[in-house]
């Protein structure tokens, strides 16, 4: 290993020579940093400025190296220099953009900037360039699960991008419920009448593929692996597993409908002509092939009035039956009607609605409906009774707030919903021991994770995804949800999903090819390493890693599937023994960052508050917050963090034993609608920081010197009136008794 050499650079751009004196923050890197080398420099990020930074690595042999200038987040292709170890401070942005430019804030705007140059040394002589993960994988075949439009979609499009693709599907034919359409709603303008599927060319086009390998009747009985080197058993019909190695997973399992046997009150099971949407779809279809009209299934009678009825079992507040709206079913009720008006204008074709709802198409479909004669009734169904081959609909008109009855219906339609095919619940299903899987007839993907055998689901059992800012990625690294295993939508919408979930599993099997992380840190070279000399076996990790990346071996201890890990850090957080860490971020990297900080004496009447952000929202929040010059307390010394969920309870105690007056930690909003990047990082960190006011209280502290606040990303005014308003509170509650003693 090459011996250390430290550089650190101060640059004097953007305004940073006319409001700071870089000279004094080249003598604090140089006497306080103890960097053996240090410049200055008139704009760093310019080609010269770069150029000088490549030529000290290059020829001086420089391996760590601190920048003092923008934002980590900004300038990032110009300082970029992946084989050495490097520290920002951030002096622009964080320093001089967040101040007042007067004469009185001069002095407490150098501190911050000192502070600043202080923590950037002492963070990079912690750190080591990442080597990459040394278990790099470069399969990048797809597996595909499901043959509906949303697996037939993903498979396409990985074929189209270059990339070989494997398609189960557990039935016997490809198309899913989209292949027991008759028609499907239109997907562009006009927006006038039902259009075709496009199931059957669909289904031509994969088969005609070289690219795609389909297997049908088959199912998935073992999932083991990582990203780049996923082990798949591919079980049929007959017995027989064959087992293939992937690079990527897309889990379009698709869903099934909801029980309409669950609404007697609505007539189902009491009459052949109460049916639901599938059941409609499947009279149109039969009628079509022997191009005859809809008829009644009770007597093959002449259909001359049909009700449909939605939110049949959705959107139910009881608990008793699917609480959310499928979202297709409003669309898919106006498509049906035009299969009777098309046919016969003379046919009455009522929609019964609580709210209408035609995502994708505007009111153009709905207003084509209109014109074709179908009435649309606001009003709440309370029953349908079957009365010989004719139906009464009871319903309460939301309109006119009255009771109304709708006699002779000859069809009822029941829009019941999606429910997703996701397989075994986490939550209710044990957990994986090691040593003690087993398949299971209901799971998806039989993974043999520690964590259990399929996705991690959201509340009403659709597969979990980060719904704003990674839509098809679930917790399990390199395995993708789409269509409506991940939530209700139509075929259009499913079409977009599958297309975006393949991109994601492309992305994925690439990057695990390179050794580098996944979403969010996409690229990042570092991976967890755990000191299992020092590891008691208290399993903390393995349960809080919110990505299933870690297992058990047979002694319990920790096995890291680095090709799994987000890099969020968890782990690390979690670890009471501090015995987990990566190459560039690490318990010592971010404590020796807020050891290095200058803490005035109790009478100097200028606390410190250590500020851990979130590197995904809070972090950017307060960039934008100084581009936007908003100023915030000059008495804060803000430390981004991977994730809240990697804060370890003992970067608090040493920073309040070191003095610090306060600590503020800024993460993302966590809980059902959660925005936490890493998905159970800031609940995990909320939790922890919960339990810390016992040690406050043993310390003699107030419980208020020690903060959590939600933050997100589009909190660039919020956010510096937390801090200022955090300060405040320190100034009221008093500067803290441990300053003498630190």
């Amino acid at each position: 290993m090459a011996e250390m050499k430290t550089a650190a650079y101060v640059c004097q751009g953007c305004g940073l020579g006319e409001r700071l004196s870089t000279q004094q923050l080249a003598q604090v890197a140089q006497k306080e940093g103890k960097m053996a080398l240090v410049r200055e420099h008139p704009f760093l990020c310019s080609a010269a400025g770069v150029q000088a930074i490549r030529d000290d690595i290059e020829k001086d042999g420089v391996t760590h190296i601190a920048i003092a200038a923008c934002s980590r987040r900004a300038k990032t292709e110009a300082f970029h220099f992946p084989a050495v170890a490097m520290s920002r401070a951030n002096l622009r942005e964080g320093v001089i953009w967040s101040q007042p430019d007067t004469e009185a804030a001069r002095e407490t705007t150098q501190e911050m900037a000192d502070d600043y140059v202080r923590m950037a040394c002492a963070e990079v002589k912690k750190m080591k360039a990442p080597a990459g993960n040394p278990e790099a994988a470069r399969n990048t075949r797809l597996l595909v699960v499901g043959g509906g439009i949303s697996g037939m979609t993903a498979a396409l499009e990985a074929s189209k991008a270059g990339y070989p693709v494997t398609l189960v599907e557990k039935t016997a034919a490809l198309g899913g419920w989209a292949a027991k359409l008759w028609k499907r709603t239109p997907a562009r303008e006009p927006f006038q009448a039902p259009a075709e599927t496009g199931v059957a060319a669909m289904i031509e086009a994969v088969r005609a593929d070289p690219n795609i390998e389909v297997r049908l009747s088959s199912t998935i009985a073992r999932t083991s692996g990582a990203p780049g080197r996923f082990s798949v058993a591919i079980a049929t019909e007959s017995g027989g597993a064959a087992t293939e190695d992937f690079g990527a997973i897309v889990q379009a399992s698709g869903f099934s409908l909801y029980d309409a046997s669950k609404l007697p009150e609505l007539g189902f099971g009491k009459s052949p002509n109460v049916v639901d949407q599938a059941g409609l779809e499947r009279l149109a279809r039969e009628a079509a092939a022997g191009n005859a009209p809809i008829r009644r299934p009770s007597d093959d009678g002449e259909v001359k009035t049909v009700v449909f009825v939605q939110c049949a079992g959705q959107r139910d507040a009881t608990g008793e039956h699917l609480p959310y709206c499928s979202g297709h079913c409003c669309a898919t009720s106006i498509k049906q009607a035009m299969y009777f008006k098309d046919a016969n204008p003379a046919v009455d074709t009522v929609v019964l609605y609580t709210d209408l709802r035609v995502p994708g198409n505007g009111e153009d479909f709905y207003r084509s409906g209109q014109s074709k004669g179908v009435v649309f009734t606001k009003g709440a169904v309370s029953a349908v009774e079957p009365a010989g081959n004719a139906c009464s609909v009871r319903f309460r008109d939301l309109i006119l707030d009255e009771d109304a009855t709708i006699e002779n219906a000859d069809l009822v339609v029941l829009a019941t919903g999606q429910v997703p095919n996701s397989g075994v619940d986490i939550e209710k299903v044990a957990q994986n021991e090691p040593g003690e899987w087993q398949p299971d007839a209901n799971s998806v993907l039989n993974l043999v994770y520690r964590q259990g055998k399929d996705l991690p689901l959201l509340r009403h059992g659709f597969s979990d995804s980060h719904f704003i800012c990674f839509p098809y990625e679930t917790r399990r690294t390199g395995i993708y949800a789409a269509g409506p295993v991940r939530r209700p939508m139509d075929i259009a919408q499913a079409v977009e999903d599958a297309t975006g979930a393949a991109l994601k599993a492309i992305q994925a099997a690439e990057n695990a090819a390179l050794g580098r992380a996944a979403h969010p840190r996409s690229g990042d070279l570092s991976f967890p390493i755990v000191r299992l000399d020092g590891c008691t076996q208290c399993k903390r990790c393995t349960v809080e890693c919110p990505f299933g990346a870690i297992d058990e071996d047979e002694k319990r201890y920790p096995v890291f599937n680095e090709s799994r890990c987000r890099r969020c850090g968890t782990c690390m957080g979690a670890c009471p023994v501090r015995v987990i860490s990566f190459e560039n971020y690490s318990v010592d990297t971010v404590g020796a960052q807020l050891k290095a900080v200058d803490v005035p004496d109790e009478f100097s009447e200028k606390p410190r508050i250590l500020v851990l952000a979130c590197e995904n929202d809070a972090y950017p929040a307060l960039d934008m917050a100084g581009m936007a010059r908003r100023t915030y307390s000059a008495f804060v010394r803000i430390i981004p963090v991977r994730c809240l969920g990697s804060v370890n309870t003992i970067w608090v105690s040493d920073a309040l034993n070191s003095g610090y007056d306060g600590v503020m930690l800024m993460g993302c909003k966590h809980g059902d609608d959660y925005q936490c990047h890493f998905v159970k990082g800031s609940e995990l960190a909320n939790y922890r920081m919960s339990k810390i006011d016992d040690t406050l209280k043993q310390m003699a502290l107030e419980t208020e010197r020690v903060a959590t606040y939600e933050v997100a990303i589009t909190d660039i005014e919020r956010a510096p009136r937390l801090i200022d308003e955090y300060a405040a509170k320190i100034a009221e509650i008093g500067m803290s008794p441990l300053k003498g003693f630190a």
